[in-house]
């Protein structure tokens, strides 16, 4: 299968490393990218084809993945159209609408949304992807495949929910990220070394979401079997549910949630009045 990537940031090197680790050719890849420093990063790490122009890189390719900033998109599927009308599109830029796509690519159809998130650079991500139904089976199996290449995969029917997806998982590493900034800072609080509490702070996080994936019980379930009466743990759930945290948790992704639609409408309408 020919890919062509246009755009080859942190996100494009990622598939491009997890497709190659999962046997894909670097023959059958090209990568279209501006900046020449980032075209030689490439050809060096990977041994793959690379175009400074958009339109040269999609030259016979049956799959095209646009990984460009939401505000290159509408110029770059304007520049794209005319070629890559035989191609799968597949996108993972975040905020762009399938319908404000097919309207640059002039009606383009075979188009399939998606979005990873930043473990997908260390081959842990968790991708949703949609797609209209008319989508062939051949398709949704080649844009899964090629996402898979770094974590995990899985559709949602309706486009409107990969705002939901931007907000519970597009968004969420920084969640985690901000909780771990606050146990490191406890624990140096508490006596730890700043070296110390980070390691202490990661693996734990990463045991217990290891724990959560291997179990057949619920996240709440397994809270509640660390949880005895009168406990550590007990008081610290306590003070967490005195400030409801769970609730401003919530909250918060709605407010993500919110933000992810803004977006979309954002870039959709101000994008075709430039």
């Amino acid at each position: 299968m020919r890919l062509a990537f246009i755009g080859g940031g942190n996100m494009a090197t990622a598939l491009i490393g997890g497709l190659l680790a999962r046997g894909s050719s670097a023959s059958e890849i090209c990568v279209a990218d501006v900046d020449e420093a980032q075209r030689e990063r490439l050809q060096q790490r990977f041994g793959v084809a690379t175009r400074a122009e958009p339109a040269a890189a999609v030259v016979g390719a049956e799959v095209v993945v646009l990984a460009v900033k939401p505000q290159q998109m509408r110029a770059v599927a304007r520049e794209l159209a005319p070629w890559v009308r035989d191609a799968l599109i597949v996108s993972i830029a975040a905020g762009i609408r399938a319908v404000d796509l097919s309207r640059w690519l002039d009606g383009h159809a075979r188009i399939v949304r998606t979005m990873p998130n930043t473990p997908a650079l260390v081959g842990a991500g968790v991708t949703a992807l949609a797609a209209s139904p008319s989508l062939s089976e051949a398709d949704r199996e080649a844009a899964a495949g090629i996402m898979a290449a770094v974590g995990d995969a899985l559709w949602v029917e309706d486009e409107a929910l990969i705002d939901a997806v931007t907000a519970v998982s597009g968004s969420g590493p920084a969640y985690v990220f901000y909780f771990m900034e606050a146990m490191i800072d406890a624990g140096t609080r508490l006596g730890l070394t700043a070296a110390q509490a980070r390691r202490l702070t990661i693996a734990t996080f990463a045991g217990a979401s290891r724990l959560a994936a291997e179990s057949e019980d619920s996240p709440a379930t397994l809270r509640e079997r660390v949880t005895s009466r009168g406990g550590t743990t007990a008081a610290a759930i306590a003070q967490l549910a005195s400030h409801r945290v769970a609730d401003h948790v919530v909250e918060a992704i709605e407010a993500a949630q919110r933000r992810s639609v803004e977006l979309g409408e954002a870039f959709g309408n101000a994008q075709d009045d430039a």
